[in-house]
């Protein structure tokens, strides 16, 4: 019997990982800036106008999970019901805890005295709906865990329309995100499902995103290819997408006449695009990364991806705990508008900082890795066995998500 091909371990996925948790992070912290510099100020406007380009954060998840997925679970013999326990876990208890862990310090740091019936009423309503300390992504990764034995299956099934697939995604998407800006806000939606009503928490409208990471973990190879071979053409037009995001801004705030909230939603048919072409350039920009250190790369470098993007779910998971803290502390200070601007830098670095040295402590001291899916030891795990995978060091994964 041919001996099994080992797993290469792809160091772009690091990089990407990074990028796209170190986008959300600033997504959220000019939030809070935004809410803290003059109203209808030159520096509140500038936020507002260049949010939009930060949008593609979100999708960038959904496509790593689909790609991270598709590239341990496509090419073995799987038992569902395995996946489901081994997945619903290792991310439902760090959801579960998180949520109760945050609404409590949320609490305590508003000065409210806990009221314990309340406070579970309203923990169970923020794990039902995810709508909450930026949890939809979890609620989302829950709905893909359950249809993605039928993602495989189709893939799996249709080996020779792997590429009509994606487009047929894509066009579904694209239908999606027309019908979402254009028709739906007339429409009443009071009585609808919950995950219809609040469609950014319903995994069909990220399915491109997860056929597309899919579709790149199937075919690695010549995705690689054709992206390296017109990666300037890609970055020109990233670029110009980013630079456009300004122009939709005013173009649905002075035009359209929408809302706000409308005028910076992630769901609109330019969003799709730029979203498109930004994940395949930052694709590239990892598979740079890779290559750099084959070339050799700084040491302290190459160890602050690697060590961020061990922990990059804790990251996503804690943020709200260092946001809290910046949004109270621009509450206090008060400077102009254009002074608050300027220390936007320092409250990113403040937040992503923050964040991450949580999510270390939780990696680095048992028990709490599992709270950002990082356990130090498993129950299904003799002791002989622990130390036999703790004193190889060549036994490691290909990729973990």
């Amino acid at each position: 019997m041919a001996e099994a091909k080992k797993k290469k371990y792809l160091h772009e996925v690091d990089l990407m990982r990074v990028i796209f948790i170190g986008g959300v992070l600033l997504n959220h912290s000019t939030t809070a800036f935004k809410n803290n510099v003059g109203s209808g100020s030159g520096s509140e406007l500038f936020l507002e106008a260049t949010h939009l380009a930060l949008h593609f954060t979100r999708m960038g998840f959904m496509f790593l999970t689909g790609l991270v997925l598709v590239l341990n679970y496509y090419n073995r013999e799987n038992h569902w019901l395995g996946f489901w326990k081994k997945r619903y876990l290792s991310v439902g208890i760090p959801y579960l805890g998180w949520n109760a862990i945050i609404m409590w310090f949320t609490t305590i740091t508003a000065g409210v005295a806990l009221n314990w019936p309340n406070y579970f009423k309203n923990l169970t309503d923020a794990v039902i709906h995810g709508n909450k300390y930026y949890m939809y992504y979890i609620l989302v990764t829950f709905q893909f865990y359950l249809i993605f034995p039928l993602i495989v299956y189709i893939f799996k099934k249709l080996p020779d329309h792997h590429l009509a697939i994606l487009i047929t995604s894509a066009i579904v998407q694209l239908l999606l995100v027309i019908g979402i800006k254009y028709w739906l806000p007339g429409i009443n939606r009071d009585s609808w499902w919950y995950l219809f009503r609040a469609y950014g928490m319903n995994v069909l409208v990220y399915q491109f995103y997860f056929i597309a990471g899919a579709f790149v973990a199937i075919h690695y190879d010549e995705v690689d290819r054709f992206i390296e071979k017109n990666h300037r053409v890609i970055g020109w037009a990233t670029l110009v997408l980013a630079i456009g995001t300004v122009a939709l801004f005013f173009g649905n705030l002075n035009i359209l006449k929408l809302s706000i909230g409308a005028t910076e939603s992630i769901h609109q048919p330019y969003i799709f695009i730029y979203d498109t072409f930004m994940i395949t350039f930052v694709f590239w920009i990892g598979r740079q990364y890779a290559h750099a250190r084959n070339r050799g790369l700084p040491m302290w470098f190459d160890r602050i991806i690697k060590n961020m993007s061990k922990v990059s779910f804790g990251i996503y998971l804690v943020q709200t705990i260092p946001l809290t803290l910046l949004y109270g502390m621009l509450s206090i200070v008060k400077l102009p508008s254009i002074v608050t601007l300027l220390l936007l830098p320092v409250g990113y670095a403040f937040v992503l900082g923050g964040a991450f040295l949580i999510s270390w402590f939780c990696y680095k001291v048992p028990p709490f890795g599992v709270l950002i899916g990082r356990p130090q030891w498993h129950i299904s795990k003799t002791k002989g066995a622990r130390e036999n995978v703790k004193n190889n060091k060549s036994i490691k994964q290909a990729i973990r998500e």
